[in-house]
Protein backbone atom coordinates (compact mmCIF):
# COMPACT_ATOMS: atom_id res chain seq x y z
CA UNK A 1 0.00 0.00 0.00
CA UNK A 2 2.17 2.84 -1.21
CA UNK A 3 1.83 6.27 0.33
CA UNK A 4 2.90 8.77 -2.29
CA UNK A 5 3.52 12.20 -0.76
CA UNK A 6 3.86 15.41 -2.72
CA UNK A 7 4.57 18.77 -1.07
CA UNK A 8 4.30 21.83 -3.30
CA UNK A 9 4.42 25.56 -2.63
CA UNK A 10 1.59 26.44 -4.97
CA UNK A 11 -2.21 26.38 -4.90
CA UNK A 12 -4.07 24.20 -7.43
CA UNK A 13 -7.60 24.21 -8.70
CA UNK A 14 -9.70 21.03 -8.26
CA UNK A 15 -9.51 19.96 -11.92
CA UNK A 16 -5.69 20.09 -11.92
CA UNK A 17 -5.62 18.15 -8.65
CA UNK A 18 -7.92 15.45 -10.10
CA UNK A 19 -5.86 15.14 -13.28
CA UNK A 20 -2.69 14.84 -11.19
CA UNK A 21 -4.12 12.12 -8.91
CA UNK A 22 -5.33 10.08 -11.88
CA UNK A 23 -1.97 10.22 -13.66
CA UNK A 24 0.00 9.42 -10.48
CA UNK A 25 -2.14 6.32 -9.78
CA UNK A 26 -2.04 5.05 -13.38
CA UNK A 27 1.72 5.52 -13.59
CA UNK A 28 2.45 3.81 -10.26
CA UNK A 29 0.27 0.84 -11.16
CA UNK A 30 1.92 0.44 -14.56
CA UNK A 31 5.58 0.88 -13.60
CA UNK A 32 5.40 -0.88 -10.23
CA UNK A 33 3.25 -3.73 -11.61
CA UNK A 34 0.48 -3.62 -9.02
CA UNK A 35 -3.22 -2.83 -8.65
CA UNK A 36 -4.63 0.66 -8.12
CA UNK A 37 -7.11 0.35 -5.24
CA UNK A 38 -4.55 0.42 -2.44
CA UNK A 39 -2.58 3.50 -3.56
CA UNK A 40 -2.66 6.43 -1.10
CA UNK A 41 -1.67 9.96 -2.14
CA UNK A 42 -1.01 13.06 -0.06
CA UNK A 43 -0.81 16.30 -2.00
CA UNK A 44 0.00 19.12 0.38
CA UNK A 45 -0.21 22.69 -0.89
CA UNK A 46 1.89 25.25 0.99
CA UNK A 47 2.44 29.00 0.62
CA UNK A 48 5.08 30.08 -1.90
CA UNK A 49 7.98 30.55 0.52
CA UNK A 50 7.04 27.65 2.84
CA UNK A 51 9.23 25.05 1.10
CA UNK A 52 12.87 25.34 0.13
CA UNK A 53 15.04 23.32 -2.22
CA UNK A 54 18.67 24.41 -2.16
CA UNK A 55 19.16 24.90 -5.88
CA UNK A 56 15.83 26.68 -6.45
CA UNK A 57 15.25 30.37 -5.93
CA UNK A 58 13.17 31.23 -2.86
CA UNK A 59 10.41 32.51 -5.17
CA UNK A 60 10.33 29.37 -7.38
CA UNK A 61 7.68 26.70 -7.19
CA UNK A 62 9.11 23.42 -5.87
CA UNK A 63 7.88 19.87 -5.41
CA UNK A 64 9.34 17.59 -2.76
CA UNK A 65 8.23 13.95 -3.09
CA UNK A 66 8.53 11.08 -0.63
CA UNK A 67 7.30 7.70 -1.79
CA UNK A 68 6.69 5.05 0.89
CA UNK A 69 6.60 1.72 -0.96
CA UNK A 70 6.88 -1.97 -0.23
CA UNK A 71 10.34 -3.47 -0.64
CA UNK A 72 11.13 -5.61 -3.65
CA UNK A 73 11.03 -3.15 -6.54
CA UNK A 74 14.08 -3.02 -8.78
CA UNK A 75 16.34 0.01 -9.08
CA UNK A 76 15.17 0.28 -12.70
CA UNK A 77 11.50 0.43 -11.64
CA UNK A 78 12.26 3.05 -9.01
CA UNK A 79 14.32 5.20 -11.38
CA UNK A 80 11.67 4.94 -14.13
CA UNK A 81 8.98 6.00 -11.66
CA UNK A 82 11.07 8.94 -10.41
CA UNK A 83 11.65 10.22 -13.95
CA UNK A 84 7.99 9.76 -14.93
CA UNK A 85 6.73 11.49 -11.77
CA UNK A 86 9.03 14.44 -12.42
CA UNK A 87 7.61 14.65 -15.94
CA UNK A 88 4.04 14.58 -14.56
CA UNK A 89 4.85 17.28 -11.99
CA UNK A 90 6.34 19.39 -14.80
CA UNK A 91 3.47 18.80 -17.25
CA UNK A 92 0.49 19.05 -14.89
CA UNK A 93 1.70 21.15 -11.95
CA UNK A 94 4.04 23.28 -14.08
CA UNK A 95 7.04 22.93 -11.77
CA UNK A 96 10.47 22.91 -13.39
CA UNK A 97 12.44 19.64 -13.37
CA UNK A 98 15.34 21.23 -11.50
CA UNK A 99 12.97 22.32 -8.73
CA UNK A 100 11.87 18.78 -7.86
CA UNK A 101 13.33 16.27 -5.41
CA UNK A 102 12.20 12.67 -4.80
CA UNK A 103 13.10 10.14 -2.11
CA UNK A 104 11.98 6.56 -1.51
CA UNK A 105 11.29 4.91 1.80
CA UNK A 106 11.04 1.11 1.62
CA UNK A 107 8.99 -1.01 4.00
CA UNK A 108 8.26 -4.66 4.56
CA UNK A 109 4.80 -5.53 3.24
CA UNK A 110 3.50 -6.19 6.75
CA UNK A 111 4.09 -2.49 7.57
CA UNK A 112 1.15 -1.63 5.28
CA UNK A 113 -2.34 -2.16 6.66
CA UNK A 114 -5.84 -1.99 5.27
CA UNK A 115 -8.87 -2.58 7.45
CA UNK A 116 -9.26 -6.04 5.90
CA UNK A 117 -5.66 -7.20 6.29
CA UNK A 118 -1.95 -6.54 6.35
CA UNK A 119 -0.30 -6.60 2.94
CA UNK A 120 2.36 -9.10 1.96
CA UNK A 121 5.65 -8.24 0.30
CA UNK A 122 5.31 -7.07 -3.28
CA UNK A 123 5.40 -9.56 -6.15
CA UNK A 124 5.09 -8.87 -9.89
CA UNK A 125 1.51 -8.12 -11.01
CA UNK A 126 0.48 -7.79 -7.39
CA UNK A 127 -3.22 -7.18 -6.64
CA UNK A 128 -3.38 -6.63 -2.88
CA UNK A 129 -7.19 -6.21 -2.78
Amino acid sequence: MPHLQFDINKKLNPSVRSKFYKKIIETFSQIMETGKDHIAISLREHRLKSLRLGRASSSDYVCIMNLDIREGRSLKQKRNLAIRYMEIVNEILEIKYENQYLTYTGHNGLDFNLYEKQLKNWVKNDKPL
